[in-house]
């Protein structure tokens, strides 16, 4: 019989504080498993099983010393059903990870992520972050490791990283604040604040934070987690809390009427949701608990996103683990309130239509990807037309039409209309030889110029575009209790077409944290290759669907 994680909890618990701590306590045996706990191991502390047990590649992800935090925070906190309170083996295993974050950092302390001398910020930032938090909760005298820790968020601070990102400048304004107060000291209180009013600059009116390119839902409640900390320690910067409503009203906008949350009409795809921040906010800004309130549906329904790879079981363990320690047990709202009829937000290329008993969700700067719900359920998820084409003897590549940015928008009452070119989807994959260059570059050229390889890869796999030969036309139109949606696809080379069809949950550009499983995905594949045919010979391609 399987061992649970969780101890006997008492009934009067709020069973939601109870749905937040379990899904946390779940994922720490597999947390366990990815270390080696081999005192006498070289590589003990090691959290990247791929390195140390698996030998399948030549250096540790940086990011993965982040597990450290959940594991101190459960030996640290007597929380309701943990289990490993005060437990020593798991004290020890978070301090290992520590160490090892310590010996194999670089000379200027950063750490890699995907590939040698990466020096990656955000790798950095997380395990930063991570080892102030686990350094504190241990009640640890270590000079060296706070000499260590003195040093990454130096590098941190110095480095310029490429692309706009907020979650990473927040991760590190957190860390220094939290650093400086370890210490006790204020010689990067300059520094915080330069990155704070930084972040705040990339807000957008409308309330989110820019990441690349737009709005993520998934990775703003990250942003969200870390100002709210940032305020509760600094409770006197209103510029911090009046950005927070915002970013907490436009959060609520976004849910899901189902509970669930996120998904591929954001930037980066992703269906990540860090409830910690909104429950801090809660606080002071009931609405926030009432976000929480809905989204922790998803546990209690199996609808919760597998965010719990080898890599990414990390941030939401320890972010559902604080929000139980923070949970806030005084009266909570009742159910989250809403906007209804048009939500437009025009800035960030999301349309929300509430009327009746059907809310749509409309990506318009993503060729219309759109998710529609009746009666608070799902019955349609759409990432627009996919296209498999010949290319250059036996090759293929794929042509889709839900890349960001390049289409144009008409928002009427009852009618949206999207149109566009197609793009050339990010299929790009490794090699022997590909792998080789790159260790090869990364030892003599690339290692000194370690942001420059990042932002060309930005480019290739992220933010940059290239046209296909297919253009489109998305229509939305509202009837009293219907959604007419009817697309057009105008090109001469359909002959090239192998394969057509539209998928609920297709993504093309690289994002670690997309792409991961949820219930809603299990839509099948709709099949357009009959459409195909008839479009050689008119060269249009029509559909009608009435949902």
């Amino acid at each position: 019989m399987k061992q649970s994680a969780v101890k006997n909890v008492s009934p009067e618990m709020h069973p939601n504080r109870l749905a937040w701590l379990r899904a946390g306590y779940e994922n720490i045996p597999k947390i366990l498993s990815l270390q080696d706990r081999n005192p006498h191991s070289p590589t003990y502390g090691c959290f990247d099983r791929n390195y140390w047990q698996y030998r399948i590649i030549d250096f540790p992800s940086g990011m993965a010393q982040e597990f450290s935090y959940p594991l101190a925070i459960l030996y640290a906190h007597d929380l309701p059903g943990n289990r490993f309170f005060r437990n020593p083996a798991v004290g020890e295993a978070a301090f290992a990870g520590l160490v090892f974050a310590k010996r194999s950092a670089h000379s200027d302390s950063s750490c890699d992520d995907y590939f040698p001398y990466e020096k990656a910020a955000g790798a950095s930032a997380f395990s930063l972050l991570a080892g102030i938090e686990t350094y504190r909760l241990l009640g640890l005298r270590d000079s060296e490791l706070l000499a260590f820790l003195s040093r990454r968020l130096e590098w941190l601070l110095s480095h310029v990283e490429s692309g706009r990102l907020s979650n990473h400048q927040a991760l590190i304004a957190l860390a220094t604040e939290l650093l400086s107060r370890l210490l006790g000291t204020h010689r990067w209180d300059a520094k915080r604040d330069e990155r704070i009013d930084l972040i705040l600059s990339w807000q957008d009116p409308e309330g989110w934070f820019n990441e690349y390119e737009g709005f993520d839902p998934g990775y703003h409640t990250l942003t969200i987690s870390c100002l709210a900390r940032l305020l509760a320690l600094k409770p006197s910067r209103d510029d911090i809390r009046q950005s927070l409503v915002r970013a907490v009203n436009i959060t609520a906008e976004v849910v899901h009427p189902d509970g669930t949350f996120g998904g591929e009409c954001g930037s980066r795809s992703t269906y990540n949701y860090f409830p910690h921040g909104l429950e801090l906010c809660g606080y002071w800004m009931p609405r926030a608990l009432a976000i929480n309130d809905a989204v922790v549906s998803q546990i209690f329904t199996g609808r919760k996103p597998a965010y719990e790879d080898d890599h990414l079981i990390g941030h939401h363990t320890w972010n559902y683990l604080l929000t139980g320690l923070d949970f806030y047990t005084g009266s909570r709202p009742g159910p989250l309130e809403r906007t209804r009829g048009r939500v437009y937000f025009p800035a960030a290329g999301w349309l929300i239509d509430r009327r009746g008993n059907r809310e749509t969700y409309i990506a318009l700067n993503k060729g219309g990807t759109f998710k529609t719900f009746l009666n608070g359920q799902l019955v349609a998820t759409d990432t627009q037309l996919s296209l498999l084409c010949k290319h250059r003897g036996n090759a293929t590549r794929n042509a889709v039409a839900h890349l960001l940015g390049g289409h144009a928008r008409l928002v009427e009452d009852n009618k949206v209309t999207i149109k566009g070119r197609m793009s050339w989807a990010k299929h790009k994959m490794m090699t022997p030889a590909k792998l080789l260059l790159l260790r090869v570059f990364m030892l003599t050229f690339g290692k000194r110029y370690p942001n420059l390889v990042r932002r060309v890869l930005q480019k290739m796999l992220i933010t940059g575009r290239l046209s296909a030969p297919f253009c489109y036309e998305r229509v939305f139109e509202w009837g009293e209790d219907s959604l007419l949606v009817r697309d057009t696809y105008q090109s001469k080379d359909w002959k090239l077409v192998l394969d057509a069809g539209i998928s609920g949950h297709q993504t093309s550009n690289y994002v670690v944290m997309s792409r991961v499983f949820t219930p809603s995905q299990l839509q099948p594949w709709f099949s357009l290759n009959k459409q195909v045919k008839t479009a050689i010979e008119s060269g249009k391609l029509e559909l009608e669907r009435m949902l």
